[in-house]
């Protein structure tokens, strides 16, 4: 017993001549190193960067950026680095990063071409795991929700919005005071930008500073009208039919004739959208032709009785023409996807900051910052606007026919944005028409 207790105590003395030796090894409470007098560095935290558009003011910017900001209170072990671009910028910042193949690690993009792209070239990575892991959630998206944002029978993004881009927008008052009905044909709408020109009222507001907004919200729905959704379907495909056939420039015609009849305010081309939405809310013009997107920006901004006087209907109906009158251009709108580089400890965060922006709770946010949306949700009506409603109505009773940006190639895109521009300010529909064929014909034959 004398023995063991000898062999324990010298094994003691051995140990702490050994930890005496070792000084560098033994820290204070605060951390500090007693042999050099140096402080450890903290435990190294997850990197984990975050872009995305929604910037501005309205309530579903707000809406976004506050569970992004829930993440980030949540999970102090991330450094994030979230940085919210201007619209009007975003994508072309998105291509510049693709081209030198340093995404972010997460980032918002549309649906339809824009996220293929992104997946073509190799730069994300499905979050099918993530869905999958929870049924509930992703059971919940409405039928044909995930389809633009998947590629290979993966889902890639889930979308954060129901796009709706070429609501019709009108100020019942001043369709009233000039004693004339809202029109739902063509030669009825002419009729009313000329009665409001004669009034020296704007009859159709216009904001397309960053020149995507006449093709999302007045070329996608207007073309429809006349060419049909089949037509322009095997356009895009190169497959029986041509951007330069003749109803495709007779839609160009319809386009261009509202500028020549003096529909738009002077400036259209500095406006930016948000400008144009001010500009309508603030009874300055009679109608405007924009997306979804404008119901929160208006109900951000607009008073009770700017928002009540405002109707929301569908374009007009053009006489002979092979689409369906009763639609509106649009479908699943975009959302976050996931760049291929993100592995380990970052992809778990990832994964998670994806669940907490798109997640059952940010869908219940997003609903509630009058944003339409592909996921069934039990509304709450005295949260939202009397005019969300009215769209959130029309939504569910109207065809929804291809958004052209959603479609064609970046190049393709570029081309018609800058093509009405130009149609715009005195251009030739054909010429225009041209150039669309060509960028689509180099793009796809690469």
């Amino acid at each position: 017993m004398k023995r063991k207790n000898t062999i324990v105590l010298t094994a003691i003395l051995a140990l702490s001549t050994l930890l005496a030796a070792c000084g560098a090894n033994t820290t204070d409470k605060g951390g500090t190193d007693t042999s050099t007098g140096g402080t450890n560095p903290p435990t190294e935290k997850t990197k984990l960067s975050i872009w995305h558009n929604f910037s501005g003011d309205d309530l579903r910017a707000k809406a976004v950026r506050a569970q992004i900001d829930k993440f980030k209170a949540a999970h102090p072990e991330v450094e994030l680095d979230a940085q919210a671009i201007p619209p009007d910028g975003y994508r072309q910042r998105l291509k510049t990063v693709a081209a030198a193949n340093e995404m972010p690690d997460i980032f918002y993009t549309d649906s339809g071409t824009s996220i293929e792209e992104f997946y073509s070239g190799g730069l994300i990575q499905p979050i099918t795991s993530l869905l999958d892991k929870n049924p509930d959630w992703k059971n919940n998206f409405t039928p044909g929700a995930f389809e633009p944002l998947s590629f290979d029978n993966q889902v890639y993004a889930t979308p954060l919005s129901g796009s709706a881009t070429s609501l019709f927008y009108y100020n019942q008052s001043l369709f009233d005071q000039a004693n004339i009905k809202v029109p739902t044909t063509w030669d009825e709408l002419m009729a009313a930008v000329k009665t409001f020109k004669d009034k020296k009222i704007t009859p159709i507001a216009l904001g397309n500073k960053a020149a995507w907004l006449a093709q999302s919200s007045i070329m996608s729905s207007l073309g429809d009208r006349v060419t049909g959704t089949e037509w322009f379907l095997k356009a895009t495909k190169q497959d029986g039919a041509k951007f330069t056939d003749p109803e495709f420039v007779q839609a160009l015609t319809y386009f261009k004739g509202l500028a020549e009849a003096g529909a738009f305010q002077e400036g259209f081309n500095s406006l930016d959208n948000t400008q144009m939405e001010q500009y309508f809310i603030q009874g300055k013009a009679a109608m405007m032709i924009d997306g979804s997107w404008a119901l929160t920006n208006m109900a951000a901004t607009g008073t009770k009785e700017q928002l009540e006087q405002v109707g929301i209907g569908v374009i007009p109906s053009i006489p002979g023409g092979k689409g369906d009158p009763n639609s509106i251009s649009g479908g699943p709108g975009g959302g976050l996807a996931l760049s291929k580089k993100v592995t380990g400890k970052q992809l778990d965060a990832a994964l998670d900051l994806i669940y907490t922006v798109s997640g059952p709770e940010g869908m219940n946010a997003l609903a509630h910052s009058n944003t339409l949306l592909n996921y069934n949700i039990e509304l709450d009506t005295t949260k939202v606007t009397p005019l969300f409603l009215k769209a959130f109505d029309l939504y569910k009773t109207v065809k929804l026919t291809p958004v052209y940006d959603a479609y064609l190639t970046s190049a393709g895109t570029d081309a018609i944005n800058n093509g009405l521009q130009e149609l715009l300010m005195g251009g030739k529909a054909e010429a225009t028409a041209k150039k669309l064929q060509d960028a689509e014909v180099k793009a796809r034959t690469k």
